[in-house]
This record gives structure tokens, C-alpha cells and sequence, in this order.
């Protein structure tokens, strides 16, 4: 299997206040039902060398200033922190798009990265059953680790309605108040397509019943 699935050229809405591209790495140690890149998370589909997307990197110089690591999971890409190295030699802003569950490989990148985005997927009751990881626990530690940072970070969640109701979305605001979280809480609002495994349908998302933050925003994109 290849590590990078494969590059799109030129973004202005993934890296926040900069034209990037987005490396999208391959393989994921979570089946979120609602995920839209299931070839990418089952680490079938790499299509990319290292060397290849560092060629291709270096043409952009002078055009994009960032590099946005999503997936699937980045982390779980032992080559990552070189390829990240690399990355930043030919003089791009890093930014990792990370589920939070391998807090101390995040820990260790920190130093090289200019901004995280953390999908907060659910809370603990559900968060098995929505993702199919069963370690909370890892990802509120990379929460934790994130907010005693200072490296800009976001936090974010899908919502399907199916899924997740405003009760849960009302714990994650406590939980994100109770860490000391500051930034813009981003709620992302599932979007039709091909998904990990079929969903049922449900009423609408009540947008209006998500309760206001202490210390935060909470947003919707």
C-alpha cells in the first residue's frame, strides 16, 4: 500500500487563511459510517509516492503557501514526521486534519505543524458506536495536549442526524468548556453522498437547540 492517497492541487477553504494543497494520507483506525473517502480509510486505494508528491510540492512554491494532512489518518503514517520535515523545506505552512486517537505521535509532531484541525466525533456514549474505535480516552488526551498547546487549533464535528441529536452536541460544548478550549467549535452538517455504510434517514438537525458556549463560538459551515 502506498502512504498518500493522492493530492488535490489548490485549496482556499481546508488551511485557514492560506491557498494550500491537501495531501490526503491512506488508511484510518476508525469506521465512521458517514465518511465519504471509504477507499481511503480500507488503504486500498494509495496512489501516491512520498518522492512524487514532494516533485510535484516543490512546482507550487511561489503559488500555494500550505499543506493541509488529512485522510483518512495521518498519524498512523510512520513516515510522517520526514515527509513533514520535507514538507516545510521547501517552505510550507503544515497543517494536520487528525481524529485525536494517537495523542502522543500528535505531541511529538506539534513543534512541526502551524495548525490542527480535531474531529470531535461524539461523546463517550456514542463515540463507539459512531467511529467503531472504543478509545475515548485517547482522543480527549489529544484535546488536552491540544489546549495546553500553543499551536492554533480547531475542533469540529459531523452531524447526521441519525446519529447524533443536540444533547449530544450540548455535552461536547460542556466537555470543550471544561478543557479550556477557546478557539471556534465548528459543527459540520452531513453532506449526501457515498458513505462507509448505509444510514438511516431522520428529521433534520434542530440547529436552534444547540446551546451557546462559555469562552467559545460555536459556528456551522
Amino acid at each position: 500500500m502506498l502512504p498518500i492517497h493522492a493530492v488535490t492541487p489548490f485549496t482556499l477553504l481546508d488551511f485557514p487563511g492560506l491557498p494550500a494543497a491537501v495531501v490526503w494520507c491512506s488508511g484510518c483506525n476508525m469506521r465512521c459510517a458517514y465518511c465519504h473517502n471509504p477507499d481511503i480509510v480500507r488503504g486500498k486505494a494509495g496512489q501516491k509516492t512520498p518522492p512524487e508528491v514532494l516533485a510535484f510540492l516543490a512546482t507550487r512554491r511561489g503559488l500555494l503557501e500550505g499543506v493541509v494532512l488529512s485522510g483518512g489518518e495521518a498519524t498512523l503514517w510512520p513516515g510522517l514526521p520526514g515527509f513533514i520535515a520535507q514538507v516545510r523545506a521547501l517552505g510550507f505552512a503544515v497543517k494536520l486534519d487528525t481524529n485525536g486517537t494517537r495523542p502522543e505521535t500528535l505531541r511529538g509532531l506539534l513543534p512541526a505543524l502551524d495548525y490542527v484541525a480535531l474531529d470531535y466525533k461524539a461523546p463517550p456514549a456514542k463515540y463507539r458506536a459512531t467511529t467503531g474505535h472504543k478509545d475515548f480516552a485517547a482522543f480527549r488526551r489529544s484535546l488536552d495536549i491540544l489546549c495546553g498547546a500553543s499551536v492554533p487549533f480547531e475542533v469540529r464535528t459531523t452531524v447526521h442526524p441519525a446519529l447524533l441529536d443536540a444533547g449530544d452536541i450540548a455535552s461536547i460544548v460542556q466537555d470543550l468548556e471544561d478543557a479550556g478550549y477557546c478557539g471556534t467549535y465548528y459543527l459540520q452538517a452531513f453532506q449526501p453522498g457515498p458513505t462507509m455504510r448505509p444510514l438511516p434517514s431522520a428529521p433534520p438537525f434542530d440547529r436552534a437547540a444547540v446551546p451557546p458556549a462559555r469562552g467559545f463560538a460555536v459556528e456551522w459551515r
